[in-house]
């Protein structure tokens, strides 16, 4: 079982917004650093909420915690707020990225669900530098065909500047998401798929060197699934699940800061 590390809870104590004052008065809220430690169990065991162990505070309190954080854009900040961290560090190599999706079943039903041959579920995009850092994540239906599902990455970056090269495998040979890459000022590689006619091809075949390369991606995806909880969705919204994704996204990020 994985803990955080002293250091690491002092990180996201900082980084994490405060909770707004409750108008009414009432009890305090939980114990910011027990909350955090919680919500971190449940994210590395995939346990549900109600087999919380009562070392970090009741199970309501943390879900509370977790949800208001969601509610507040806290992880998304959070990721923002690493990546810059690292770019300060120039620990980002952009000139060479990988893009990959990961599919996860949905257990729990709720909204952004989609069908597809292995089942109900979402799909995890993820684009990562050619060290294998996250630069952009997101959640999704896992229906829409994963070309499509590029663009929507540069819409939250960890990184002021995009990737020169991008890299993905044949589920990402469009001369749609090629154009558009292009306007973007990002060269986007990928091998044809068998049924392209010679006289179509568009690829270089130096350029597809770097293919080779594409364990990148499919590592930090390892990484990913070492976290249970994103390897089934039970989340019914979109929204909380995206915030586990983010939360795993900015510990991957915490360790090249803190070392």
């Amino acid at each position: 079982m994985l803990k955080l590390t002293e250091d690491q809870l002092d990180m996201l104590c900082e980084l994490l917004p405060e909770d707004p004052p409750k108008p009414k008065g009432g009890r305090p809220r939980t114990d910011r650093r027990k909350a955090i430690a919680g919500i971190f169990w449940i994210l590395d065991n995939g346990a549900k909420w109600k087999d919380l162990p009562g070392e970090f505070g009741t199970k309501s309190s943390v879900h509370r915690a977790f949800k208001r954080w969601v509610e507040m854009g806290a992880f998304e900040q959070l990721l923002a707020a690493l990546g810059e961290m690292v770019e300060e560090r120039d620990g980002f190599k952009l000139y060479e990225c990988h893009v990959d999706g990961t599919f996860s079943k949905a257990k729990g039903g709720g909204d952004g669900i989609g069908c597809t041959k292995a089942g109900k579920g979402v799909k995890i995009m993820i684009m990562v530098d050619a060290k294998g850092l996250p630069i952009a994540v997101n959640t999704g239906s896992a229906s829409p065909h994963e070309a499509t599902l590029v663009e929507p990455l540069f819409d939250f970056m960890a990184t002021v500047d995009f990737p020169e090269r991008l890299i993905g495998d044949k589920a990402y040979d469009s001369d749609k998401l090629d154009a558009r890459m292009k306007e973007l000022g990002v060269d986007m590689i990928s091998p044809h798929r068998s049924n392209r006619k010679t006289e179509n091809k568009t690829q270089d075949g130096r350029k597809l060197r770097r293919y080779k390369r594409r364990w990148t991606v499919e590592r930090t995806i390892g990484w990913l699934q070492n976290y249970r909880r994103l390897c089934i969705r039970w989340e019914k919204s979109t929204a909380m699940f995206q915030g586990f994704v983010n939360l795993t996204c900015a510990l991957l990020l915490m360790r090249e800061v803190l070392g």
